[in-house]
């Protein structure tokens, strides 16, 4: 009679202890899988500054850092990342020529812009080059991490101060279909790109309508529809663009 009992309770634990080994694990024994990030940015205070914000986050880690000037493949072959945060404007080198060269070598491998205004042939150019987002480097930490987030999970990002521009809805549809044909896609009126020219030229309002013989008024709302179609900021950066394009038709 002892026996017997004995017998069941030693099926009873066995089968206890199975049910334990094969329960899920509770979501605290779980250790959570992290983004692995390659940071490339020339500006050794703003690069620590980001690492630091980042490896702060339980979802994500800095594996490597690059100024640019080393082998930025070597450390996708040690870090094994993920996903890159890289500049838009490096110092010593094309950013976009860097990014074109990891994806050939390493495709499923996400890219992310970092610029603080960054221009239409920036744009284009990380576009082309096959970049799934861009951050402002005035972003909020919030929307910084939250770009980081959604392009890991294979979506595309566009800062939200260039969500509401013309060029933005280009953009987005090169990233989603993978159409690199950008340059010529936000088109001008002949007016308008007779202003560009003539911004490039440092002509300021007043001149400029004097040379076309308009208004004034009428120069000023050519501007703004410019600047809006390119996503653009300031004069400046117009006179960057005419620059960008001249250099490109040659």
């Amino acid at each position: 009679m002892l026996c017997g009992i004995c017998s069941r309770l030693v099926v009873c634990v066995s089968v206890r202890i199975l049910v334990w080994i094969n329960a899920p694990l509770c979501s605290s024994e779980v250790t959570m899988a992290k983004t692995r990030i390659l940071l490339i940015e020339d500006n050794r205070l703003l690069r620590d500054g980001i690492a630091a914000m980042i490896n702060g986050q339980a979802d994500m880690k800095v594996v490597a850092t690059s100024s640019g000037n080393d082998s930025a493949e070597q450390k996708v072959r040690a870090g094994k990342p993920r996903l890159i945060l890289i500049d838009l404007g490096l110092r010593n080198q094309n950013g976009s020529r860097v990014v074109t060269s990891l994806l050939k070598k390493t495709p499923e491998l996400k890219v992310i812009g970092m610029g603080l205004i960054p221009t239409q042939s920036d744009i284009v150019e990380f576009v082309q080059a096959g970049a799934s987002g861009f951050i402002l480097k005035n972003a909020t930490v919030k929307d910084f991490l939250s770009t980081i987030r959604s392009v890991a999970r294979g979506e595309k990002v566009i800062p939200p101060p260039l969500t509401h521009s013309l060029f933005s809805h280009v953009v987005d549809y090169a990233l989603k279909k993978g159409d690199g044909q950008l340059n010529n896609a936000v088109k001008m009126t002949k007016r308008e790109r007779e202003v560009i020219a003539l911004i490039a030229d440092a002509l300021s309002n007043k001149e400029i309508a004097l040379r076309l013989n308009i208004a004034t008024y009428t120069v000023k709302s050519h501007v703004h529809n410019i600047l809006e179609k390119l996503a653009l900021h300031s004069r400046l950066q117009i006179a960057r663009y005419a620059t960008d394009e001249e250099t490109d038709a040659r």
